[in-house]
């Protein structure tokens, strides 16, 4: 039997875990466009205050996290998110990718923020089911996207509106 999952703001001292976790999702090629993995230090620079981030540890270490980032530079957007989430490999499937949302959504509304948006692979029916449960709307498909590998991707456009904060 798994242990149980709690989530948890993330702090600066989870860099390196979540590194680790997200360049997991980079060699997997199913969830990202970036190549190259990422280092503790280039994670740290994620945490602006601005911006939540939480993880989902078991007993043992930290299995997922969730991130919010900067949309768009103008003031205008300034309560609209970019996010993203990531699940170590051996850990998916346990319902951490659903934990590591459902935080981020609440870290989200209590931050001021209005709406959380991302773009999916198209094929990672997995995160679309998920963030579909969670209330996210498919917005549209961006074809040809950005290539990785090579190779054409596109990208189903995904957005949610926290309630509260509209």
């Amino acid at each position: 039997m798994s242990a149980p999952l709690h989530a948890r703001r993330a702090t600066p001292a989870d860099a390196p875990t979540i590194a680790e976790i997200y360049n997991q999702g980079i060699a997997d090629r199913v969830a990202t466009f970036e190549i190259s993995p990422r280092t503790g230090e280039e994670v740290r620079a994620w945490f602006d205050d601005a911006h939540p981030i939480v993880v989902v540890e078991d007993e043992q270490a930290i299995v997922a996290f969730a991130s919010t980032s900067t949309y768009r530079p103008r003031a205008c957007y300034a309560g609209i998110a970019e996010f993203s989430v990531y699940v170590a490999r051996a850990q998916r499937g346990r319902g951490a990718g659903r934990l590591a949302m459902e935080t981020l959504i609440a870290a989200a509304e209590e931050a001021g923020l209005w709406k959380l948006v991302s773009r999916v692979f198209v094929e990672n029916t997995a995160s679309r089911s998920l963030l579909q449960s969670l209330g996210f709307r498919e917005v549209g498909i961006y074809e040809k996207h950005g290539r990785l590998d090579g190779a054409w991707r596109d990208v189903v456009i995904v957005e949610r509106l926290i309630e509260a904060n509209t």
